[in-house]
């Protein structure tokens, strides 16, 4: 899948007019060659690809990265990459204007001579939000493993537990169905505490008539996934009820309504527009979704800000609505979706109907 990759971008740099590009943030690095150690640049050419790493990684670097010409730099980054630069003829090179330093950005432009420096913000990311077989597949497994995680909790959820405690053994459990870490920090907010969108664990014990919000998700092989559900602890009020139940019918609407051709503004816009006519609108003040992948949130985005993207088979995203209600609490439901040529599959298997506990 690598040179499917870089034929993709390839093709992009012949777009902008660059006939080299050089990548440093790491997980674009990874993405383009799949070599994963925490120093390394690339260089790509319309028929070189080279990773330059040094001694530590340069092993490591040969097995994940059998596209590449590994090279260790005799003395500097910036000293290898002007001779290859020299060997190449590149005379318009791309770089990452978000992630290299202004030092660094100023110390390779004056090794590197006699070629335009153009910064190419976006472009790497831009392959990524179409996924391939190997990373849905990857996704399909974290969020597998976030479900049956989740599943083996459920009877530690009680009265006299603490929203820590829940949060060690979600992530424990989570390691020992293969994750290779969390994919963000979890969330476990409980009670007037489900109010916060982002209400990390604390020492505060679960109640009976408590609303327990878990926002989670599994590391992977590099890939993340992303799921959200609020339980309830004893016997539900009519306006608890009545709250889950908006969120859910909006939950639902968005995933029904995710397909290709949808923009993210437009896919939030469905979400959005119900939980404001149930009279709920102000208190629903993020975005609908995100992208997913090698890191969290990545694009598109599923928003009023920055939702102009166009959904394509391929890309990977969540559906969250949410309504928060200081002082009483709030009701979040996250389900993380594969776009497909008719629709939406969604990774997410964890029931979503009201679970009273």
């Amino acid at each position: 899948m690598t040179s499917d990759r870089l034929g993709r971008l390839r093709a992009a740099m012949a777009e902008r007019g660059i006939d080299g590009l050089l990548v440093a943030k790491p997980e674009n690095r990874a993405y383009l060659s799949g070599f994963t150690g925490s120093a390394g640049v690339l260089l790509i050419t319309a028929d070189r690809a080279v990773l330059v790493t040094d001694f530590r990684y340069t092993e490591q670097a040969a097995a994940q990265a059998p596209a590449f010409e590994v090279v260790k730099p005799e003395s500097t980054n910036q000293a290898l990459l002007a001779r290859l630069v020299d060997e190449t003829g590149i005379r318009r090179i791309g770089y990452e204007g978000d992630h290299l330093t202004v030092d660094d950005h100023q110390s390779y432009r004056q090794a590197v001579s006699g070629c335009e420096w153009v910064s190419v913000t976006g472009l790497v990311e831009a392959l990524r939000m179409i996924k391939d077989e190997i990373e849905i597949a990857l996704m399909r497994r974290a969020a597998a493993i976030a479900d049956e995680a989740f599943a083996q909790i459920l009877p530690l959820i009680k009265p006299g537990v603490t929203e820590r405690d829940l949060g060690l053994e979600l992530e424990y459990r989570m390691r020992k169905l293969g994750a290779e870490g969390v994919a963000f920090e979890t969330i476990v907010a409980s009670g007037v505490r489900s109010s916060l969108p982002h209400g990390h664990p604390t020492d505060k014990v679960i109640a009976s008539g408590d609303l327990v919000t878990f926002d989670f998700g599994a590391l992977y092989q590099g890939y993340c996934s992303d799921m959200t559900r609020t339980v309830m602890v004893g016997e539900p009020t009519d306006k608890q009820r009545e709250i889950y139940g908006i969120v859910l019918e909006a939950q639902k609407r968005g995933v029904a309504a995710c397909r290709p051709g949808i923009t993210g503004k437009e896919l939030d816009d469905v979400c959005r527009s119900y939980i404001a006519e149930r009279g709920y609108g102000e208190h629903f003040g993020h975005g609908t979704g995100h992208g997913v992948g090698r890191f969290i949130h990545e694009g598109p985005r599923v928003s009023q800000r920055g939702g102009d993207v166009v959904l394509k088979p391929g890309m990977v995203i969540t559906v969250e609505p949410g309504i928060y209600l200081p002082g009483w609490g709030g009701v979040r439901i996250e389900d993380m979706l594969l776009v497909t040529e008719s629709g939406a599959e969604p990774f997410t298997h964890t029931p979503k109907e009201l679970l009273i506990l």
